[in-house]
């Protein structure tokens, strides 16, 4: 009888390889995916209202579709770094990608709510699949100084989604409403897999045997590694601070300020611009120890955060809403890349499970974190913003003072 491991290496050999020759379109394909998970989350926030009434929901209930996603995203991400580095990534991408369009095409032709939250637990499921394998794969195919360049470029690249999704989404919503948004998913999926299939290839050199004894060991080591562990939950921390105001924004622009969807999309193209920025600093930034400017950022964050209290008043607008958002989350993007880079490159022979857990974990925690904050306080005007920065601030202080607690033992 022919074994799983038997059957994998004859569908080796009509599996197209990385090599010199398609290496480079290979990375940028991967690029290209790393934001799916952003894109998948970010593109109709702006739609956030309209989906509301047309599904004949309050807030919460559409607020729960993105949960609902990175509830998913996260958990399937702590286990799916084993399946990809024993079975390989290429074949379960495509097949990732064709479930991720098609699951769009189900949410476009549904007027169930409940259909919809069913839909992104897929979708976050498949998405899981896509990233892990490709964040993995600039660990496979680079080494050395090379390797720590482009995985410090992941969380800078994914920044892009924040970025650019709402943006477009905006406009997308004014101009043809919140289906259109799920089209473009839909389509970004498909045209990815045609990509792939086309121009990439498996870029995994030794497959880990799947063996659970052994690999619940290696997910037993990285777990108790404690810098390793409580790197992830400031990571779902971080990504807290910047997804409160980006699941608050459509209401709070247009309700409390009555602006409309594009004003929304503008909003989160400034805080995605801030998440880049802040990338980009946790990556130039070299100077000093690394929990010293970790505790320098989380402190300057809070100062922001007190004055941000300070300031809000019922005639305060929009505007300076902002002018407090932007230098938050832009300090929330520079410690999310240090501990992301951290984190990822933590575990070089086991890339698939260290870039499984460091992302799932963090988003299983932002999960928590978000579910949590939202059910005890509502997000509507800049005093209930400020309230939630200072919770999620000062959760961060605890958690960085506890690693530096630990590291010193």
């Amino acid at each position: 009888m022919t074994t799983l491991d038997e059957a994998l290496a004859d569908t080796e050999t009509t599996t197209q390889q990385i090599n010199d020759s398609n290496r480079k379109r290979a990375t940028i394909l991967a690029f290209a995916l790393i934001p799916l998970s952003g894109l998948a989350t970010d593109v109709y926030i702006p739609s956030f209202p309209s989906m509301a009434t047309a599904f004949g929901t309050n807030s919460a209930g559409i607020q729960y579709t993105i949960i609902c996603f990175l509830l998913s995203y996260g958990i399937s991400q702590l286990f799916v770094g084993s399946i990809v580095d024993s079975f390989g990534r290429y074949r379960i991408n495509l097949a990732a990608l064709l479930v991720f369009a098609l699951s769009n095409v189900v949410i476009i032709t549904t007027s169930d709510i409940h259909i919809v939250y069913l839909m992104r637990v897929l979708q976050g499921t498949a998405t899981a699949f896509i990233v892990v394998g490709k964040r993995a794969f600039f660990v496979d195919v680079y080494t050395g100084e090379k390797q720590r360049h482009y995985t410090s470029l992941l969380s800078i690249i994914w920044a892009t989604a924040p970025i650019l999704a709402p943006f477009f989404g905006g406009y997308i919503q004014k101009s043809f409403g919140w289906q259109y948004n799920f089209i473009v998913l839909a389509v970004y999926g498909l045209v990815m897999f045609l990509l792939e299939f086309f121009y990439s290839g498996e870029s995994i050199k030794v497959r880990q045997p799947f063996h659970l004894r052994s690999i619940f060991k290696v997910y037993r080591k990285l777990v108790l590694s404690v810098d390793f562990s409580l790197g992830i939950v400031i990571l779902g921390i971080c990504f807290s601070m910047v997804l409160i105001f980006t699941m608050s924004a459509p209401f709070i622009v247009e309700h409390k300020f009555h602006l409309s969807s594009v004003t929304t999309g503008y909003c989160a193209l400034l805080s995605g611009l801030s998440l880049f920025v802040g990338g980009i600093l946790g990556k130039t930034i070299k100077s000093g120890s690394l929990f010293k400017r970790l505790i320098l950022a989380n402190v300057g964050q809070l100062a922001l955060v007190a004055l941000m209290y300070s300031f809000a008043t019922d005639k305060a607008g929009l505007l300076l809403l902002l002018l407090f958002v932007v230098p938050i989350t832009t300090i929330s993007g520079c410690v999310y890349n240090i501990f992301f880079t951290y984190c990822l490159t933590r575990f070089p022979l086991n890339a698939g499970i260290a870039s499984g857990l460091t992302s799932g974990g963090a988003y299983l925690v932002t999960s928590v974190v978000i579910s949590g904050l939202l059910g005890v306080i509502t997000i509507k005007d800049q005093p209930s913003l400020a309230l939630g920065y200072t919770v999620l601030g000062l959760m961060i202080t605890g958690f960085l003072l506890l690693v530096r607690k630990k590291l010193a033992h």
